[in-house]
Formats: C-alpha cells, structure tokens, sequence
C-alpha cells in the first residue's frame, strides 16, 4: 500500500461536470426515509419496469451513507450507476466516486479529456455533440493526498492509482485529493461515498465542440459565449 499523508481539504466551492441528458431520480430527491428505499423501488418497478435502470444499483451504498432530499440525486448518481466499462483513475468501475475539481476550468479541462477519448472511439461527425451541466457545491473533510505520487498520477495509465483507490476505499478513507493532471495549478477531489460532501446545486450548462480529433470550443448555453480549448486552459 502507498503511504500518502491525510490533510483537511476545505474549499467552498467545488465543481462536477456531467452529462445534461441525466435527469434527477425521483427517490433520491423524496424525503422518503433512505432505509426504505429498496421496497419503495421494488413496488414501483411493478408497474414500471424500467425503473431499475434509472435508479440504479443501490446495494452500492450502504443504508447509513445515502443522502436524499432535493438535489440528493447529483451526488447518489455516480455511486449507484458505477461500471466496470466506465472506469476512472481512483476506480475499476466496481464502485463509484464523485469527482469535482476546484474550479470551473479544471471541471471542465478533466470532462474534456474523458470525452474526447470516447468521441475518438466513434465515427461521429464534427460538431456540437454533447451537452453539459455544471454541479456546484463545497468540501470539508479529511482526504488522502496523492501530491508528489507519479505513479498515482500517471497521465494515460490508471492502474496503480486504481489499486490505490481500492485499498483506501477499503480502509475506511473519506477520498482522495491530487493536483489535476489536465489543467495547471488546479486540485482535484474523488470522495468516496455520497455523505462526505454536501448536496451541490446546479450551475451552468455547456456544450462541447468536437472537431474530429479533439473538442476545441466550448459554450456556455445561457449567454452563448464560446471559448477556444488551448492548452493552457480556456481561451
């Protein structure tokens, strides 16, 4: 096991990017009671079958660790819709984490390199492909600092860092917290399980420009406003 020192992250504002086309899931925005849940879920699917799918997998999170109420749905999504073909760098897909940045640019820098991998697997044509939404919230908790760990922070290559994500996750850490690797000067955060965070509210929405081989503009859907994609950040 890599030995790395625990310290206090304490920003008051973090940001997650996500797919827009995810909408909120019904149960997890209920004030129904969390331990409830799997009854609730089991009646309705009767009448709607494919109501597991939108939950999801909820035996993911234990009973004590959900959060529910409104906006509940933005934090439990990556824990219970995990899988082993959307893997990341402080997981194998068999458990899920959320992942925020400190700021816009590194939310989105981080999104950016994730979605072009996948838009450089299809035969999409150019264009604005996809959209975004923006999740805003905040972090105060003890997480475990990657920083000054090459081997955890391989730019292209996630084993190690998955190993390591597993054994924290198993050793009763609260996350993970790294310098980006996509955007300079930005921090990174991956929490382990829903309650470690509190329930973040929904921000901008954006969409992404693909040119073929990479995305080089983005745009912020309320004003129109289109930036380049350099290397260095947003243009």
């Amino acid at each position: 096991m890599v030995n790395v020192p625990v310290r206090r992250v304490t920003w008051s504002r973090t940001v997650r990017i996500i797919r827009s086309i995810y909408p909120p899931i019904d149960l997890f925005e209920d004030i129904a009671d969390p331990a409830d849940w799997e009854a609730l879920a089991s009646a309705e699917a009767k009448f709607n079958p494919r109501l597991r799918d939108s939950i999801g997998d909820l035996s993911q999170v234990p009973v004590a660790r959900r959060v529910s109420g409104p906006g509940a749905s933005w934090v439990m999504a990556p824990f219970v819709h995990c899988s082993p073909l959307r893997p990341g760098r402080f997981s194998d897909g068999s458990y899920g984490l959320y992942y925020a940045g400190d700021r816009t640019e590194v939310a989105i820098a981080e999104t950016i390199h994730h979605h072009a991998r996948f838009m450089r697997t299809t035969n999409e044509a150019p264009g604005w492909t996809s959209q975004f939404r923006e999740l805003i919230g905040s972090v105060d908790t003890d997480l475990d600092d990657a920083t000054g760990q090459p081997d955890l922070l391989d730019p292209d290559h996630y084993h190690a860092s998955q190993v390591f994500g597993a054994e924290r996750r198993a050793a009763g850490s609260n996350g993970i917290t790294w310098p980006s690797i996509r955007h300079p000067e930005g921090q990174c955060i991956a929490v382990f399980w829903p309650d470690v965070i509190p329930i973040p509210t929904q921000g901008a929405h954006y969409a992404y420009h693909w040119n073929g081989a990479s995305v080089d503009y983005i745009k912020t859907l309320e004003t129109g406003e289109v930036k380049r994609v350099t290397q260095n950040g947003l243009g």
